[in-house]
């Protein structure tokens, strides 16, 4: 995929997530790296919302947080971003946003359970970042939330908000959509009563082999840029 295919696949995810309620106002980010140069990265702007990514807005950063090129302002917390991309040359692309169900369920300190497909794709680890629910606006906050992150494929930012990776774009959309997800299932559970018997270990490696395969990722994030393409030519 060339660098304008991406970046159009950058603005795709944007509206993507402002259509799943990740947007939280313009406080949300998104990005990705260069092809063929993973030393830097394609961002959504600061002060726009997702939906508002354009071709002549978005903006290219280094791994210090620096915006190298790009018509848009480079958000104060581009240090979750490429502090992620540092310490992971597996990751393509880092999502941040503040999930209300995520935020509520890292609020509480519990633990994600594998009670629901969602949370299945999860159960390898999710951990928490409990440094501060501050904004991450240096090099050293954003080398805490990667270091907290590990080699998982997201991190609650307890009180404030998630970091959410993948190897590619599609992956890292569609993980924090079922990250929301499955923190919404487990409250609803936990507030009517309980969590009851969970299914075994073995079971649960099964589903989480089968829904976190690649194509899986591609299948759902092309259904939903088609669903939203279709609501805007409405």
């Amino acid at each position: 995929m060339n660098a304008d295919e991406l970046k159009q696949k950058l603005i795709d995810a944007g509206c993507i997530l402002e259509a799943e309620g990740q947007g939280d106002l313009t406080r949300g980010h998104v990005s990705v790296r260069v092809p063929g140069d993973p030393s830097h990265f394609f961002m959504k702007p600061h002060s726009f919302g997702f939906d508002e990514i354009t071709l002549e807005n978005l903006v290219i950063c280094n791994l210090e947080g620096e915006k190298v090129a790009g018509g848009g302002r480079k958000h104060s917390e581009v240090y979750i971003h490429s502090e992620i991309f540092k310490q992971r040359p597996d990751v393509n692309s880092v999502i941040h946003t503040h999930p209300t169900y995520a935020v509520a369920l890292s609020a509480t300190g519990r633990a994600l359970q594998s009670i629901s497909q969602p949370s299945v794709a999860f159960s390898d680890g999710l951990p928490y970042y409990n440094d501060t629910i501050d904004l991450i606006r240096s090099k050293e906050m954003g080398a805490g939330v990667a270091r907290a992150l590990g080699s998982c494929k997201a991190v609650l930012m307890r009180n404030h908000g998630v970091a959410v990776v993948g190897a590619t774009l599609e992956e890292s959309t569609i993980l924090a959509i079922m990250l929301d997800n499955a923190c919404h299932i487990q409250l609803l559970a936990q507030a009517a009563g309980g969590i009851g018997e969970v299914f075994a270990a073995d079971s649960i490696r099964r589903l989480h082999d089968n829904i976190t395969r690649p194509e899986q990722y591609t299948i759902n994030f092309e259904y939903l840029r088609r669903k939203v393409r279709r609501a805007q030519t409405r």
